[in-house]
């Protein structure tokens, strides 16, 4: 089948220009994010770069120096545990907009959502001109009204995207805790016009990054499905883009994890 013939084409293209390629491994070297860099950029058969890549804070001057301008490189802040650490998650942001990082993914205080507004307070003011976006822990919350209390206190904080999960626990990305999300930012007069939401954690198909992007559109209308307010955060997902859109399957070793 011809690729632009694909039904998943659409959907396809879409993700790639909304990717997050992430590599977040223990053991992350140089080398790793060198080539990381490369498989965001792409082959040119591929038709265009990934939204971002996002990396942890000591690769971002590297990844700053191998991607064109066009890929924002992203990168984490109190993470993986969100602890309500202030001067942890301050450094972290400090250490990656000094590095030129354009995007800082923080992990709110999910265990002690008292603490999120002053932390991050914090963290909004030491990313000043970068886009922020705050990692719910959408598997880890009690219940939707604990997603929702989540939601507003980092929607009313600033934040530029609501992101569901940071991939380490054993719920990720759900449509469930999605639908929340986007309902949270319809909701928020200062929110809906400028926030989006990231999607991360266990999405590796196209055909399961179709779901969120239905959903965008439906609760945030079509015209959101673009990076400046929605994000796919994945990996092996970009096997999969590239096989709809006619590419080649990529040599194991060469693969984000």
């Amino acid at each position: 089948m011809h690729p632009l013939q694909h039904p998943l084409a659409g959907a396809a293209r879409t993700a790639l220009a909304c990717l997050d390629l992430t590599r977040l491994g223990d053991d992350d070297t140089e080398a790793d994010i060198a080539r990381l860099c490369a498989r965001a950029v792409g082959p040119a058969w591929r038709g265009g770069a990934v939204a971002a890549v996002c990396v942890w804070p000591r690769f971002v001057a590297l990844a700053r120096s191998l991607l064109p301008r066009a890929v924002a490189v992203a990168a984490v802040a109190n993470f993986p545990d969100g602890s309500a650490d202030v001067a942890r998650a301050r450094a972290d942001t400090e250490a990656i907009v000094a590095d030129g990082g354009d995007e800082v993914d923080v992990v709110l205080p999910y265990r002690d959502l008292d603490a999120a507004p002053a932390l991050l307070d914090v963290v909004r003011r030491a990313a000043r001109g970068r886009r922020l976006k705050v990692i719910l822990e959408t598997g880890v919350l009690a219940d939707e009204a604990a997603i929702g209390r989540a939601c507003r206190i980092a929607l009313d904080a600033g934040a530029d995207f609501l992101k569901t999960s940071t991939g380490r626990t054993r719920v990720g990305a759900t449509p469930a805790a999605a639908r929340l999300l986007l309902e949270a930012i319809a909701a928020h007069p200062r929110a809906r016009p400028r926030a989006g939401i990231k999607a991360s954690g266990g999405i590796r198909t196209v055909a399961e990054a179709a779901i969120y992007i239905g959903l965008v559109a439906d609760l945030l209308g079509a015209q959101a499905l673009v990076p400046q307010r929605f994000r796919l955060g994945a990996s092996a997902l970009l096997d999969d883009i590239e096989s709809v859109l006619g590419g080649r399957p990529v040599p194991a070793d060469d693969r984000p994890y």
